[in-house]
């Protein structure tokens, strides 16, 4: 189990703000933390990582204390079991793919696991190329491998996908479920994407300035239990526009733009850019906010 109680007051783009955070995050769950840019969810896992320091509150981990203010403790991040993936990959150019993995090995640690991650994540053929004659697919791969060499706990995962395509994105994520049931991790991802969060999170977290204002399962939390429907996909109102008597409802999901006919008082609900759920019952569509 995580459990987090911390304090820090952050600089922002409003100003100051200060952080007030308490969660608990169950041993083996993949949780989300969701919300606004600003809302302190990369703050978040950098406490945890213990790459940004709180001004006050705790951090224990299974049991172990990992910071505690009024007791001085505060381990260094090479003493948490974690292993953090950043947006931007963060692998060094001047090294190849086995290079970067190896970087990562604490001293005298079996370097056996190297082999199995490359193995694992399909980057065997790749082990000798530097990063910059890699995909954007193939860099996160070196870099989720590069995040299990010291065999971690818990895995940070900080949008890890929001520069890839979708057909990457889908494939990856599917790779991310894997790579959480095979290690038997504790997953935090920071992510806006719903359709993701719905496909990989266990529980979600909703934080604004700096608290949690929301939890709940991933379908509850998003409404998406609220119909029957069988199929049900969420997107992005791009256009609404009236013809004749009704309105016409554009949604981007995925690469793909449906059209969802509705009358006035339904059209009025929704405003340009909202998330919502489309779903299908009894061949007819359903549109509802999220």
């Amino acid at each position: 189990m995580i459990n987090l109680n911390l304090k820090k007051t952050l600089g922002s783009a409003g100003g100051k703000m200060d952080l007030d955070l308490q969660l608990i995050v169950e041993k083996g769950q993949f949780v989300t933390l969701f919300g606004e840019s600003g809302a302190g969810k990369t703050s978040t896992l950098r406490m945890l990582s213990g790459l940004l320091k709180p001004d006050s509150g705790t951090i224990e981990v299974g049991g172990t204390t990992w910071f505690d203010s009024c007791k001085n403790i505060d381990l260094k991040p090479q003493q948490r079991k974690v292993g953090y993936v950043f947006q931007d990959y963060a692998l060094f150019p001047n090294m190849n793919v086995r290079q970067n993995l190896e970087y990562a090995l604490r001293k005298g640690q079996d370097k056996t696991i190297i082999g199995e991650l490359l193995q694992f994540a399909e980057l065997g053929p790749l082990e000798q190329r530097k990063p910059e004659t890699l995909s954007g697919g193939q860099k996160q791969r070196v870099a989720l491998a590069r995040a299990l060499v010291q065999r971690p706990e818990i895995l940070i995962l900080d949008e890890p996908l929001s520069a890839l395509d979708l057909k990457m994105r889908i494939k990856l994520q599917e790779y991310l479920l894997q790579v959480h049931k095979k290690f038997k991790l504790t997953t935090i991802l920071v992510s806006h994407d719903i359709g993701e969060i719905v496909k990989l999170s266990d529980k979600v977290f909703e934080l604004q300035n700096g608290r949690v204002i929301k939890k709940g399962a991933a379908a509850d939390f998003f409404g998406l239990n609220k119909t029957s429907a069988k199929f049900r996909f969420s997107g992005e109102i791009l256009k609404i526009h009236r013809e004749d008597v009704l309105y016409v409802i554009s949604v981007l999901i995925g690469n793909d733009i449906i059209k969802v006919v509705a009358d006035r008082t339904e059209a009025d609900e929704f405003k340009i850019g909202d998330q919502v759920l489309v779903a299908s019952k009894a061949f007819n569509p359903i549109i509802q906010k999220i």
